[in-house]
């Protein structure tokens, strides 16, 4: 990981559509992102939307890059954020069939370099935020139950 860049990639035993509706699909996050619901249309520069268990957005963005069953890509911003334009994080699912699996590389990233530094609540968050958001899609998809209750 450089200063800007939070990189992580797991192997699902499932195929790029199923992930793809695991990954695009708010009904489906719901189960997997500990209650929070991602809605969009996942057309590119639409709007996406993260909504908490009862309704309130916590954070919003834009689509990026929407491939079906290969990428997707959009800007993730806290509500209560108001950082300029270039510390607004990027976040990119790339979906590569392997045989019977499918590697999913995740990357949150900022344009600005030092985006990192330090031990920060946000690096805290996305460093041990994403690994568990990720493995309960990774055991929903592969055994149809997330993992035991995960305290961050």
């Amino acid at each position: 990981m450089n200063n800007s860049t939070f990189a992580y990639e797991t192997y699902i035993a499932t195929t790029q559509e199923k992930l793809w509706v695991a990954l695009t699909s708010g009904e489906f996050t719901e189960k997997y992102w500990f209650g929070r619901e991602v809605k969009s249309d996942w057309k590119e520069d639409s709007s996406v939307i993260f909504l908490d268990k009862n309704g309130k957005t916590t954070d919003h963005g834009k689509v990026l890059k929407s491939k079906p069953y290969s990428v997707l890509s959009y800007t993730m911003q806290c509500v209560d954020d108001q950082t300029d334009y270039e510390q607004t994080p990027r976040v990119t699912f790339e979906l590569k069939p392997m045989g019977s699996t499918v590697k999913l590389t995740l990357k949150h990233e900022y344009l600005s370099t030092n985006a990192f530094q330090g031990e920060s609540e946000g690096f805290y968050g996305i460093n041990n935020g994403w690994p568990a958001i990720l493995s309960n899609l990774k055991s929903l998809l592969e055994t149809d139950k997330i993992l035991p209750e995960i305290v961050l």
